[in-house]
């Protein structure tokens, strides 16, 4: 069976295929990558009756053009990119109908930065260490290691025509212009930094700058003070990880960071919160307030059980 399910008209900016990740190969160097927002991914997988790690398209900022090869479900979540079906808005967290031959692209950015189209069947490029998730700077996973072409045809599993009109409780949306604090975990270079440093790092504001990209948010603000240098030997890093480098200005480490980082880490961001900086705009202005791990762990375990439950009902 032919199993041929978009066709790609206009790739947009850094389209991609993510799924979770490329997890158990950091030993080896191995970039993890992965959805920028695997929280979006994974509602958008339950909508539409996938496994909740199956790969879906990342869409960045300028939306592209694909065109339906065979009648299937969808959902869109993530970013506001204004998604349209042949040119007619369509509703955000749900999942829809859609067929053979219409075409689905993208208008003005709402909120956000990433979207994320779940397809049922999830789409089927060739695992590559268990990932189909692509990371472009060792041309590894999704089709053939890179972005989205004009032209290319992407496979998916067969659809679940049961798994339409399903949407996401407005409750659980999240709002991406929130100018609420990003929580974090100090540590594990705490000590690396001044009194001072540390104070402002939870006290002051940060811009998102225009460097930001999948390996990392780059913030701008006060300086985070050091008390002896910014370089310590190399070390494991984690999604949200916060490094600080010798200018002083937070690096938040996300879904293509290395797996090992030499600079010194002031602070993890906690799993919750990790969507909303990926989702952060350049000019965005970030704060950041202490918790401990006991809440990070309460927040985790909250939403983890909200999709095993959402993955029942739906």
């Amino acid at each position: 069976m032919n199993n041929s399910a978009i066709e790609v008209l206009r790739p947009g900016l850094s389209t991609s295929i993510q799924d979770l990740g490329r997890t158990g190969y950091q030993q080896f160097g191995m970039v993890v990558a992965g959805a920028m927002d695997t929280f979006a991914l994974q509602i958008g997988n339950i909508l539409v009756g996938n496994e909740r790690g199956a790969a879906g398209i990342e869409v960045v900022l300028m939306g592209p053009k694909l065109k339906f090869l065979r009648d299937t479900v969808i959902a869109i979540c993530g970013a506001n990119l204004s998604p349209m079906i042949d040119g007619r808005s369509i509703s955000m967290w749900r999942s829809q109908r859609v067929y053979e031959g219409q075409i689905l692209s993208f208008g003005k950015p709402v909120d956000g930065s990433y979207a994320y189209i779940a397809l049922s069947g999830g789409i089927t490029t060739p695992l590559v260490m268990g990932s189909r998730s692509t990371y472009t700077k060792a041309q590894t996973g999704g089709l053939d290691g890179r972005f989205l072409n004009k032209g290319d045809v992407l496979p998916s599993g067969e659809p679940n025509f049961d798994k339409y009109g399903k949407q996401l409780h407005p409750e659980w949306i999240p709002d991406y212009n929130k100018t609420g604090k990003i929580r974090v975990i100090l540590g594990p270079d705490e000590e690396a930094f001044t009194k001072e440093g540390i104070h402002n790092f939870l006290t002051k504001t940060y811009k998102v700058t225009t460097q930001t990209d999948r390996m990392g948010s780059r913030l701008e603000g006060p300086a985070i003070e050091h008390v002896d240098g910014a370089d310590i030997i190399s070390d494991a890093i984690f999604p949200g990880t916060v490094q600080v480098p010798a200018n002083g200005n937070p690096i938040i480490l996300l879904a293509d960071r290395q797996p090992t980082g030499g600079y010194t880490r002031i602070a993890t961001v906690i799993s919750e919160d990790i969507p909303l900086v990926a989702q952060s705009l350049p000019g965005k202005e970030i704060a950041f307030e202490a918790v401990t791990l006991n809440l990070a762990n309460k927040l985790y375990q909250r939403r983890e059980n909200f999709l095993k439950t959402l993955s029942k009902i739906v």
